[in-house]
């Protein structure tokens, strides 16, 4: 592969300008580079970190060799002055060329990156280009798990990961300690067994974050090319229909549509494959399983909604490894959930709160019934004194084993949760994301080494995922989240999963199904009771606002809002009078408002607060009537997570 041109070099470098001066400069001195742009967004991304790389690994921008075909770079300054009419597409994109792209910096996506830049090193096969997209503004920073992680794939990736003697090793990990598993009533935690699949003896605490931006520097140092703050918003295709890359999305376009004066052109990413590493329900991933019908051979997927903290406690309630799992209250009989609460670093805890997005009442809201969690003795004893210092929200996968789909596609593939690898009894997914990355890297470095330059299908992919631990392990307990659907809802559950973890182990010759989708499984307000949740006392239970703002996030006002809704007032007329502000509930960062007004037809007006968005995905997976639409905002904007 050809060095990238010097058209694109000078693009990448413009965006990194574009970031905050006390960011932005630091960066690019460090690279030797002088600002290329007079008039710098305060949102946008910054795409370099100093990088440590291998003398014959490629350089950042300032030093890569330039093509031999001299491309200008149009300044956006030009389009300030453009009329009415101007399309901003009929601008040409920079593009590169690369062997292998990666959409997503999450553990599957670094998992798949490192991987093949090993397999690629080892060869002696230096030129091989990997090259990672992430539309967060810096590796980790949309990531947010419990997090227990389970060692075995970085074991196998990294061996030395947590070495005394390997100076890069990762100091964040806490070595998991007793665990116990509580049914909870109002004022009561009950003891219950705590199901094999759930134990954590030889795992490890981690802040997933943490965890993340420690991935992304081992795969800087192998020679992985990773651009944080770019956000690739469409797939490519070849006339034969196969995946030719992704393109990244526009910057400096007003809410109207219309170019600013920082307009610039998205770029395009040119790959043999493609690898998707969204995590889960990424916009790209739902395009492909749609246009290559993944879907055909499994069931639909369901999603639950995390709701997360972290709390700095005092030190005589710290008890470091210490694991809590619970379920019950604060949720009703008929819907699925659980909680969690991680001691782990010094003095933190993690608290959280999953909600399954299949429940029936609109009226519930899954934010407020981690407050209402919070409150509890249980975890209450621990956090009174103590300060959250972070907050965060994110929908996960867990449909399981019946609701894999066809992962391989003509030029790429679906890795991590893009494809659904979550174990949920387990309470568990990231040691098999980074494990489906490793598995698709070496199908995708075998069928790339010969040369080839036609569309490439990864048969050997599917095959291999079905020989792994992935498939063995979501296999076994494949009947236990949709044991839950009977009419005695979380105690038919309960008991029928029992008696999988203890006795059956999934040797049964059935498979049980999902009943319908999560946004189908919602029943109209007036069939179900209203819930009123208590007023925040701001110590231990907060707002929604005050959480959003420990999340960092930050969009630029005028852009074009990148939660879509074709008609907001058709929407309005199609839900409220049935579902009375369900987006209002379920969203946990007050994106979504009606707010009264008089001269609407149903008294209110629909709202989009899209710069309170932290990249949940509920509204995607909930809306009644799938009529949103979450796309990617500008590269780099979003939530900025701490320790999640």
């Amino acid at each position: 592969m050809s060095a990238p041109s010097a058209r694109l070099t000078t693009s990448l470098c413009r965006r990194a300008t574009s970031a905050p001066r006390s960011v932005a400069a630091t960066q690019l001195q460090s690279h030797g580079l002088r600002s290329l742009s007079t008039t710098p967004s305060t949102t946008s991304p910054v795409p370099f970190r100093t990088r440590t790389r291998r003398p014959s690994a490629r350089q950042p921008c300032s030093n890569r060799t330039p093509s031999a075909r001299p491309l200008s770079t149009t300044p956006a300054r030009r389009f300030a002055d453009a009329d009415e009419s101007f399309d901003p597409q009929t601008v040409e994109r920079e593009s590169d060329e690369v062997d292998v792209c990666i959409v997503g910096g999450g553990p599957a996506g670094l998992a798949a990156a490192i991987r093949l830049k090993q397999l690629a090193n080892e060869a002696g096969n230096d030129e091989f280009r990997v090259l990672l997209l992430e539309k967060a503004g810096e590796l980790g920073g949309h990531i947010l798990s419990g997090a227990v992680i389970q060692p075995s794939a970085v074991n196998e990736l990294i061996p030395d990961w947590l070495a005394e003697d390997n100076a890069s090793r990762f100091p964040g990990a806490t070595p998991a300690g007793g665990d116990t598993m509580r049914f909870l009533t109002k004022t009561m935690a009950i003891p219950v067994p705590t199901p094999p699949q759930m134990h954590n003896y030889g795992n490890y605490i981690v802040s997933l974050n943490e965890f993340t931006k420690w991935l992304g520097e081992r795969a800087e140092e192998l020679g992985v090319e990773v651009y944080p703050g770019f956000a690739a918003s469409e797939v490519l295709y070849k006339p034969d229909g196969s995946v030719k890359g992704v393109a990244t999305n526009d910057l400096g376009i007003a809410r109207s549509g219309k170019p600013k004066e920082s307009f610039e052109r998205g770029m395009e990413f040119h790959a043999r494959i493609t690898l998707f590493g969204e995590g889960c329900h990424g916009s790209l991933s739902k395009q492909v399983i749609s246009k290559f019908d993944l879907r055909r051979e499994s069931q639909q997927q369901t999603y639950g909604l995390g709701v997360k903290e972290v709390w700095e406690v005092q030190p005589e309630k710290f008890k470091k490894g210490e694991i809590v799992h619970s379920m019950g209250y604060p949720l009703p009989y008929n819907t699925y959930g659980g909680a969690w609460m991680y001691h782990f670093g010094d003095n933190l805890v993690s608290i959280g709160l999953v909600t399954a997005l299949d429940y029936p009442n609109p009226w519930l809201s899954p934010y407020g019934e981690f407050q209402k969690l919070k409150q509890h003795p249980l975890y209450r004893d621990t956090l009174e004194g103590g300060k959250c210092i972070s907050y965060g929200a994110r929908a996960l996968i867990e449909g399981g084993f019946q609701s894999i789909p066809k992962v391989a596609f003509p030029g790429g593939a679906l890795i991590g949760d893009s494809a659904g690898f979550v174990n949920v009894p387990k309470v568990k997914g990231t040691h098999n994301a980074m494990k489906s990355g490793m598995l698709a890297a070496e199908s995708t470095y075998a069928a790339l080494k010969d040369g080839d330059e036609g569309s490439v299908f990864l048969y050997s992919y599917e095959d291999a995922l079905r020989k792994s631990s992935i498939w063995k392990e979501l296999k076994e307990v494949r009947n236990m989240r949709p044991s839950f659907h009977t009419p005695l809802g979380i105690y038919g559950g309960m008991l029928y999963s029992g008696l999988e973890a203890f006795v059956l182990k999934g040797r049964v010759p059935w498979t049980l199904k999902h009943k319908v989708t999560d946004h189908e499984a919602t029943k109209p307000a007036d069939q179900c009771a209203k819930i009123e949740y208590p007023k925040p006392d701001g110590k231990i239970t907060f707002d929604i606002l005050t959480s959003v703002s420990r999340t960092g996030t930050n969009h630029e006002e005028d852009q074009p809002v990148h939660l879509q809704v074709k008609d907001w007032d058709k929407h309005t007329t199609e839900t409220w009078p049935k579902f009375q502000g369900l987006e209002n509930r379920f969203c946990p960062a007050g994106v979504y408002e009606y707010v009264d007004d008089p001269s609407k037809p149903e008294g209110v007006r629909f709202q989009i607060n899209a710069q309170n968005c932290i990249h949940c995905k509920t509204c995607d997976i909930k809306a009644p009537n799938q009529d949103i639409n979450w796309q990617v905002p500008q590269g780099g904007e979003g939530p900025k997570y701490y320790m999640t």
